[in-house]
């Protein structure tokens, strides 16, 4: 018996507490993926096709995406990795041309269909909370749709991001800085200030340098000469 086990009968809080708190996000996943449904409901074909923040992808692809991240589990996630012998990108990719439809209309329909949808790739909950954010401003910032998040939610992504390199180099880009929300209690880290609203400094340690303009400090260049990190 390790150090971690319990005797048989003895209740574990840890795993219970764990379970309860991704429980408890995925109502926000839910609500997010429902307001960008909302969002893109009249899109013009010219509008699908826009650029996303995500270079090389449009608007329409990047919601494939996240399609595919909402309908793939963890056999059919490592199906993909063996396939594609560990090559990430291309498994990416083939899950999002699975996902991208015959057109828009089809697209959009698929990404309806999945707003409470709890399948998930081998990542925390919370993870699928920043990419639907990350990836939601991927697609409205070009559009120039704007969206109020609540700040609960954003401050529990920017604390998840400020110790993850899991899926982005968050972790790794924001090191040796201080961030500090002031739009919400979220801070972090010690070294030259980066200042402004959450969802900036979400956006800004995830790589999305068009976030940098909203940042204040003296930390900002810095945070700004980061976005190739991998």
């Amino acid at each position: 018996m390790t150090n971690h086990e319990k005797p048989s009968g003895t209740p574990n809080p840890q795993p219970n507490a764990t379970n309860s708190r991704a429980a408890g996000l995925w109502p926000l996943v839910h609500a997010e993926r429902a307001a960008l449904a909302a969002d893109l409901a009249k899109l013009t074909d010219e509008q699908w096709a826009t650029p996303s923040l995500c270079a090389g992808l449009t608007v329409r692809e990047v919601l494939a995406h996240l399609i595919a991240g909402a309908s793939l589990n963890s056999v059919r996630w490592m199906a993909g990795v063996i396939r594609y012998r560990f090559d990430f990108d291309k498994q990416v990719a083939m899950r999002l041309a699975e996902q991208l439809g015959a057109n828009a209309a089809e697209t959009h329909d698929r990404f309806r269909r999945v707003i409470t949808s709890t399948t998930k790739p081998p990542l925390p909950v919370v993870a699928m909370l920043g990419e639907t954010i990350v990836h939601a401003e991927d697609i409205r910032r070009p559009l120039g749709i704007r969206h109020d998040y609540p700040i609960e939610t954003l401050t529990r992504t920017a604390e998840y991001y400020q110790g993850s390199d899991l899926v982005l180099p968050a972790k790794k880009r924001i090191a040796g800085l201080r961030l500090v929300a002031d739009d919400g209690p979220f801070t972090t880290g010690s070294g030259p200030l980066v200042s402004g609203s959450t969802l900036a400094l979400i956006m800004a340690m995830t790589g999305r340098t068009a976030y940098c303009d909203e940042l204040t400090g003296e930390g900002v260049k810095i945070l700004r000469d980061r976005h190739d990190l991998t």
